[in-house]
């Protein structure tokens, strides 16, 4: 099979690495890639959003199937774009249409969706600038803390909980007013607090059946102890120790099986990831949101987990035959260790050498944000590496992350030493 994977990321570098290893696998592509993809595939210079671009590519290279690694080209509807052509009507799309990707690009669809197909998540209400004082008293008939989400994408940025109750007036306002999150804030769902514990799981599905992959546990804030901002996610742990098979069963049951019955049943065609961002509330499972694709850096456990062939799952996907394909996990434990850039989440410095690449042999060193220039290989994002490890428990595989990441180098690097801690 000849592959397209679109992103740059630490998961389409995870993605490109196990596509590499496919025994059906004939020549893989990946648009735009990173330092690291090009090892296992042909980086080609195109955005992610380009369509056209991406069309013209496809023809000229006879591309059989186009994996979606990011959110971005799924809500923008790349999937309804390949539908639509008749050029590219027989390349098989892994990511969701738009309507079904509205699970991710809309929270208020997400709630509604929830709602409808009685799904645990949190109370909620949703307002727009002309509905502000409605907000207010929503708020007023809250306890605290407050949960604030912009309905659209916001770069991760768009979810705020705060303690205060004047505080989150003015920020409703500031999303639905001033359009502090542009047009992602333009409706914002307000929601109750949900206290406990984080996860995440994820599925592979065709519309029809679907096969669950080995869930993970990522650390969203910059700081050690979840302390400080929220980034893009500085590692994660695979599997989850507090998700014994009872509470696995009730997310299959409560959670897994009426998304994707309920997805059928509203006439929504989805072919590829979901993941359920989720929370533990009392050994009971509540869906926090969704995401249409894998989320990242979990992929960087989950996929290394995974003993199966991905693309022999890609073509099930795609010819609506998953349910004959098998799947099987890989019984030791990976944790994964971000590297970023000094500064992130917010300013930092890109272009800075990377060095002791070569000599890491007890870990798989993920490309994230860097690029290549001939041999050298320089940073160019916040999020730079992830450093994954098996071992035979999580607090072995964590060990060998941190020795691997001991030995990489770039200027003002920055890690959390306590990724795991909370679940050892």
């Amino acid at each position: 099979m000849r592959v397209l994977l679109l992103g740059s990321g630490g998961r389409e570098h995870a993605l490109s690495w196990k596509i590499s290893e496919s025994s059906i696998l004939e020549e893989l592509f990946i648009a735009p890639g990173n330092a690291g993809t090009k090892n296992h595939g042909k980086n080609i210079n195109l955005s992610v959003n380009d369509f056209e671009g991406i069309k013209a590519f496809i023809i000229e290279n006879a591309i059989d199937i186009v994996v979606v690694g990011p959110e971005d080209p799924l809500v923008n509807g790349i999937a309804d774009f390949f539908e639509a052509d008749e050029a590219l009507a027989k390349v098989a799309v892994v990511g969701p249409n738009k309507e079904a990707a509205q699970l991710e690009g809309s929270k208020d669809f997400a709630k509604e969706f929830m709602r409808r197909h009685n799904i645990p998540t949190a109370k909620y209400a949703t307002f727009t600038k002309d509905t502000l004082e409605a907000g207010y008293a929503f708020l007023d008939a809250m306890k605290s803390p407050y949960v604030l989400k912009a309905d659209g994408l916001a770069a991760g940025k768009g979810v705020l909980i705060l303690e205060d109750l004047d505080e989150a007036k003015a920020e409703l306002k500031n999303m639905l007013a001033d359009a502090k999150f542009g047009e992602a804030s333009s409706r914002v769902v307000i929601e109750q607090f949900l206290d406990g514990v984080e996860l995440s799981c994820f599925v592979i599905t065709d519309g029809d059946a679907y096969k669950i992959l080995p869930e993970a546990k990522d650390y969203k804030r910059i700081g050690e102890g979840d302390k400080g901002l929220n980034t893009g996610g500085m590692g994660a742990v695979s599997p989850v120790p507090f998700a014994n098979p009872t509470f696995l069963d009730k997310i299959k049951n409560q959670v897994i099986i009426p998304t994707v019955k309920g997805l059928k049943a509203d006439g929504i065609k989805y072919k590829g990831f979901i993941f359920f961002g989720l929370i533990n509330v009392k050994n009971e499972p509540y869906v926090i949101e969704y995401n249409c694709r894998m989320g990242d850096p979990e992929t960087e456990v989950v996929i290394p987990r995974l003993k199966s062939d991905i693309l022999d799952l890609f073509e099930g996907v795609a010819t609506n035959t998953l349910s004959e394909r098998d799947v099987q996990f890989d019984e030791r434990s990976a944790s994964t260790v971000m590297m970023v850039s000094g500064g992130y989440p917010e300013k930092y410095q890109k272009g800075k050498q990377i060095f002791g690449l070569n000599s890491i042999t007890d870990s798989i060193v993920f490309h994230a944000g860097t690029t290549p220039d001939g041999p050298v290989v320089s940073t160019s994002g916040g999020r730079v590496l992830a450093v994954t490890s098996y071992g035979k428990d999580l607090k072995t595989a964590l060990k060998k992350s941190y020795e691997s990441v001991g030995k990489i180098e770039f200027e003002n690097a920055f890690f959390r030493r306590d990724i795991g801690h909370d679940v050892l």
